[in-house]
């Protein structure tokens, strides 16, 4: 099913994402509220459903708090595509869940309100909207069950 793209710059830092204002909050619920609420107090309720982001270099840089991720995945995101991620938001995305995927490729090429979809197990992006397709190297199978799960934790109870 494809989703609607928003387009983020580089450095899109984990305070733009939930800022510290927020960070009393504990629920899914009450974080996807304040997804990218450090770019705009009402951004959240723009996002539907299955909608992707799309960014630039070390997206998710600054603070290591797992807000971050849960809000965007709270929100509706299917998965996050950028040039690159710092690396303790990517750890903390895979841990709950939210797919997040390199390829510069993809960011260069996908505009702002394309309708995009991904395949997670084939490793390819396809944009709907300009009718191209891109590549990204496909999720060891072991993450792939780690996102059908929900996540880490639920991954692990299920091992048990």
């Amino acid at each position: 099913m494809p989703g609607k793209v928003f387009i983020f710059g580089d450095n899109i830092d984990t305070d733009l994402m939930v800022p510290g204002k927020y960070l009393t909050l504990s629920t899914p619920e009450e974080l996807a509220k304040v997804c990218m609420a450090g770019i705009s107090d009402d951004f959240a309720s723009h996002i539907s459903e299955g909608d992707i982001f799309v960014a630039g270099s070390n997206f998710g840089c600054g603070s290591s708090r797992e807000h971050a991720p849960v809000s965007i995945k709270a929100a509706g995101i299917n998965c996050v595509i950028a040039a690159s991620f710092a690396r303790i938001f990517y750890r903390n995305a895979i841990n709950i869940g939210l797919p997040v995927l390199e390829s510069p490729l993809a960011v260069r090429s996908i505009k702002e309100g394309d309708e995009i979809s991904v395949d997670r197990e084939k490793g390819c992006i396809t944009n709907y909207t300009k009718n191209e397709t891109y590549t990204f190297t496909p999720f060891p199978k072991f993450i792939l069950e780690i996102f059908n799960a929900g996540g880490l934790a639920s991954y692990i109870k299920n091992q048990a």
